[in-house]
């Protein structure tokens, strides 16, 4: 594996702690508060199973995003009739990131697709025990939750060489942020015991 891309995915993770305490801290903790509400007491236990689906959602991610790089690379090296349209997704990306700078927030569009897709999750998920594997099972679908900082981080593993490398680098990313998101709400469920 990459050194450099797995110590960028973990730093990342690690740097970006605070900013996914601040956006899904709570999540995180009404996750342990409900499964203390539910199986009698063993909320963290749920957190670290919902950390372990988040390692696995973002992990299947990393796998998609170093295999579709690979099969665009792939095409745009075996067709000229690619390298336009290629060309004008990079020129849209950069177009989004110069607006994304400009305004300072996210296109409307785009805010409204990843909410509709985390409300699907939201009500597939609304019924799901935080015991027997439902936590693994929403900590899987997380991996949905639109975010910014695990977009970045899935352009790192998108630069990996193999499906498993990218897996691997999500992996670490998970694990780095995983740490600050188990130990905050871990200590405001302790705060208010």
């Amino acid at each position: 594996m990459n050194t450099t891309l797995a110590l960028t995915a973990l730093l990342m993770g690690l740097a970006g702690g605070p900013h996914c305490l601040a956006m899904c801290g709570a999540a995180c903790a009404g996750i342990g508060r409900a499964a203390q509400k539910q199986t009698g007491g063993q909320g963290v236990s749920a957190m670290l199973l919902f950390q372990l689906g988040r390692i696995i959602g973002y992990s299947t991610l990393g796998a998609l995003a170093a295999t579709t790089m690979q099969g665009v690379g792939w095409l745009s090296t075996q067709s000229a009739a690619f390298r336009p349209l290629w060309t004008l997704l990079h020129i849209m990306a950069f177009m989004v990131g110069l607006l994304l700078l400009w305004r300072g927030e996210q296109p409307i569009w785009l805010e409204d697709l990843g909410r509709g897709i985390w409300r699907r999750v939201q009500s597939a998920t609304a019924h799901l025990k935080l015991r027997h594997g439902g936590a693994v099972l929403l900590g899987v679908l997380w991996a949905l939750m639109p975010c910014g900082l695990l977009y970045g981080a899935l352009l790192v593993a998108a630069l990996s060489s193999s499906p498993i490398e990218g897996a691997a680098v999500m992996s670490l990313f998970a694990l780095g942020s995983a740490v600050v998101l188990t130990i905050g709400p871990w200590v405001w469920l302790r705060l208010r015991g």
